[in-house]
Formats: structure tokens, sequence, C-alpha cells
């Protein structure tokens, strides 16, 4: 195996990955002896609610919002670290829960995620080397140990690291350099698409504008496809082409970039840019977020926001809203719909 640039899409409108109605339940009853015992009736925790979303070839699709929103429920779902509780992924036209054998071997390489934390995703027993070349091994992707050596200092020098970098463990690195040890690993399996699950939140400051300019430039020269997971708004803003906001499990607001940024539609999505800082002192409003988000055991009735939203009536508490189309944004909001939010109140960013 050799380091190459990826062959260019035909189409790179055409969807990806493509998440229909998707939900999951975790049950978090007490043991059912308990249960009899004190009357109570099983309970379950919502972590994701009928999400829909498509990701295009080649671009970099974000989810943002407060955590609790399930936005790493979302990303474990799609690389199959849990199952949903119902509806539908597809990669590439194939059903993800339908795939079987080494159709979905292949489908699992062409799928890789980089974790939140470095520090704890990295097998701190195993060298460097051993770490990113067991994707090479488990799908089978070199003939000798040769190639696979090759491979991998290859791909440490993709990521600014040194080949020699292979003999040394994990505890050696700092924790920029871990998530580029991550990120090579992901690398290694030679993937479509990426779920990168806030990959420069447990980072310094300083290094996270590295970490994202060397994610830019490797889908640029790969054309990766990015899922990219962040409560950060000004790295989306940075790294997105669309962005989803999340809001207790439900997709809100589904925009391109600029368009979110610069006329963001959902209440919740205002109250998220209300409260960017504004370090540009272009003497932009600017409002804290208010209230805290609900108890997804047990969420409002409606639209799951009305408690916390300055346009709600009684429409809001009593009916969930619909997903309408809002200039180029797919918004799911009463206020919305019914053109009850002045447009006056869309600003600048």
């Amino acid at each position: 195996m050799s380091l190459s640039v990826r062959q260019e899409y035909p189409d790179m409108k055409q969807p990806l990955l493509q998440v229909q109605n998707l939900s999951c339940h975790f049950d978090v009853s007490k043991p059912w002896l308990n249960r009899v015992i004190e009357s109570e009736p099983q309970r379950f925790l919502t972590a994701v609610d009928q999400v829909s979303f498509s990701v295009n070839q080649g671009e970099t699709f974000a989810l943002v919002g407060e955590s609790g929103s399930g936005k790493s429920t979302i990303a474990k779902l799609i690389v199959d670290l849990i199952h949903p509780s119902s509806g539908e992924i597809r990669f590439d036209g194939k059903i993800l829960r339908e795939t079987r054998g080494e159709a979905f071997k292949t489908l699992r390489r062409r799928i890789q995620m980089i974790f939140q934390d470095p520090f704890a995703s990295l097998n701190p027993r195993w060298r460097v080397g051993d770490i990113i070349a067991e994707p090479i091994h488990a799908f089978g992707l070199a003939t000798s140990q040769a190639q696979v050596t090759r491979t991998v200092e290859e791909l440490l020098d993709k990521v600014g690291l040194a080949g020699r970098d292979r003999h040394k463990y994990p505890h050696e690195f700092s924790g920029g350099q871990r998530q580029r040890i991550a990120i090579a690993r992901a690398l290694s399996a030679q993937p479509d698409f990426l779920v990168c699950d806030e990959p420069t939140s447990a980072l310094d400051v300083s290094v996270q504008a590295q970490i994202l300019n060397l994610m830019r430039d490797l889908q640029d020269e790969f054309g990766l496809t990015y899922l990219f997971i962040s409560h950060d708004l000004s790295v989306v803003k940075h790294m997105a082409d669309r962005i989803g906001v999340l809001y207790l499990g439900s997709m809100v607001e589904d925009a391109p970039s600029e368009q979110l940024f610069s006329q963001p539609a959902h209440p919740y999505t205002r109250m998220l840019l209300d409260a960017i800082p504004d370090h540009e002192m272009s003497g932009r409003r600017r409002k804290p977020v208010t209230g805290e988000i609900p108890s997804p055991i047990n969420p409002p009735s409606g639209c799951t926001f009305h408690p916390r939203c300055e346009y709600a009536d009684t429409l809001c508490k009593e009916q969930r809203p619909a997903v309408v189309t809002h200039n180029d944004s797919q918004v799911a909001c009463w206020a919305v719909e019914q053109a009850r939010i002045p447009v006056k109140g869309l600003q600048s960013v």
C-alpha cells in the first residue's frame, strides 16, 4: 500500500452519507425487581430524536449544540459503535444495518473516527508505529511488513511528525502531537469519510489552529469528507461548508455555513451566536445564554426549546414543529414558519 491522492469524485454534490429519521433511546430504568417493589415504570433517555441530514462528497458538515444535545451519540451511531433504536443510515447508497460480511468490512474501512481526547484514544502500551499499523493489518491493506513500515512513515510525515517517531510511545508526545498520531491512524485505513468528534477541544488554543489547518490540507489532498462535531462556533466557522444545529437530540436548523452565521433562523441558533464574544469590537449586541438544556428523560412537550424561547406561544408548547425550508435553511420552528420572528433580528457575526 502506498499513499496517493484520492480520485476526484464525478459529482461532488452527491450525498455520501444520508441519515433519515435517526433515533436512539437508552433504558435508564432501575433493575426489574426494584421497579416492581417501588411500582415504578421503565424510563428511557432520548439521546437522538428523529434526526435527518446528508453529507455530500468532499464537504465538511458540522454538528453543533450544547452538551447533551446528542452530537457524540450521532457520531457513535454512524461508525456503528452503538446501534440506533430506529431510523436509517446510508453510506454510499448502502444501508449500514443491512450490510454484512465483506461489504460491511469495506464500509467500516471507509468510515473512520477521530476521537476527542488523544490521551485516551491511543493505547499507552503500544508503540506509535503499531498503533498506526493496526488498521492496515485489520483490513489487509499491505502484503509485507516492509510495506507497512513504509506506509506508517509516510503517514507520520503527512501529519507533521518524523518517520522515526514510530518507535516511540504515546506518553513521549504532547497533546497536539498525539492528535496528529490519531489522525494518521485514521488515514491508515484509506477512508473516504472521517467522523471528527471535537478533535481539538482537549488541546491548547495555540495548537488547535495547527490541527485544524492540517485537517483542511489533508481533506484537499485526499478528497476526504468530514462530519465535524464541535461546540466551538469559531472552529465550525473555519471548517464547515454546512452546519446542523442540535437541541435535545433534535435537528432544529440545517444551513450553509455562511448563511447560518449571517442570517440565523432558529431562535436557538440566534442565542448561540449572540453569546459569541465580540473580539473585533464591532459593537454587535450580545446576549448571555439563558436557561439550560432540559432532561432528555422527561423532555418538554411540543417544541422542546419553548421553555427558553422568547417567541414561544401555545402552539409551540403543544405541537412539535415540522421541518420547513427558510431561504436555503431547513428549520424546525413554528415562529419561523409563521413569520413571528422579526427579520430585523438577524445580525451579522
